[in-house]
Parts: C-alpha cells; structure tokens; sequence
C-alpha cells in the first residue's frame, strides 16, 4: 500500500508532503526547485513510494483558475508520462499559502523563518495533503 504525495506546485519553488503509510497524516517532506520536480519526484517516489499525487487546484475566490494553472497543466502531464502508476487527484487549494503562514506564526516560527518561502510552500503542502486525507 503506497503514500499519497502532495505538490503545492509555484514558479519557482514546489512544496512537498507524504502521508504515513496509513494515509492519516500529513508531513512536511521538502521543497523542490520546479525544474528539478521530475528529478526529486523519482528520488521521492524511490525512497518512499506513493501511489497518488494530490495536486493542489489554485482557484480564486471568485472560482476562476490562477494564472499558475497555465503551467500547472503542462506539468501535471509530464507527471503521467513519467509515473503512469500514481494517480493524480486536483484538490482546492485555496487559502493554504494564508493558513501555512498563520500556523508558522502559532507555533513559533521567526519572523525569518516565516520569511522564508520555502517553508511556507512547505507547510501548505502539508495543509492541502491533511485536508485532503481528512475527507
């Protein structure tokens, strides 16, 4: 039975978190350069396995996709193509940037900590797999 994987996909950097291999709970795994995502999925996908990529939809308030989706799309196909196994489930991700830097805040993290992208793309990586494992 394999993890489920979750990628806050952005221009620059990719947030990442894995499930346990119960499929409970949500954690942290790292940041990714995205023109090193295939590279650093393969690594993943070896040391952990997964069996599903949930891919965060960036939809806005009003319900129109992001601009980012633009370059989510091309991406996501690549995806199959290299991992034909993994299913790939879009999932809402609206408000995680804002409740990964609110959670960072309660729980202590320093204002250059927080400051720090990675770790918010990080930590809403990991807000979008929990939400989507608690459904």
């Amino acid at each position: 039975m394999g993890r489920v994987l979750a990628l806050d996909y952005g221009g620059k950097r990719c947030g990442l978190a894995i499930s346990d291999p119960l499929k409970m709970i949500a954690n942290g795994l790292d940041t990714s350069e995205t023109h090193l995502l295939l590279d650093n999925l393969k690594r993943i996908q070896k040391e952990y396995g997964f069996e599903k990529l949930v891919v965060g939809l960036p939809k806005r308030l009003s319900g129109e996709m992001s601009a980012i989706e633009q370059k989510i799309i091309p991406m996501i196909e690549k995806i199959k193509k290299d991992f034909p196994e993994v299913e790939i489930v879009r999932f809402d991700e609206r408000f995680t940037s804002k409740m990964a830097l609110e959670s960072m805040i309660v729980a202590g993290a320093k204002k250059k900590q927080r400051a720090e992208k990675g770790n918010i793309d990080k930590v809403s990586a990991t807000l979008l797999l929990q939400e989507y494992l608690n459904l």
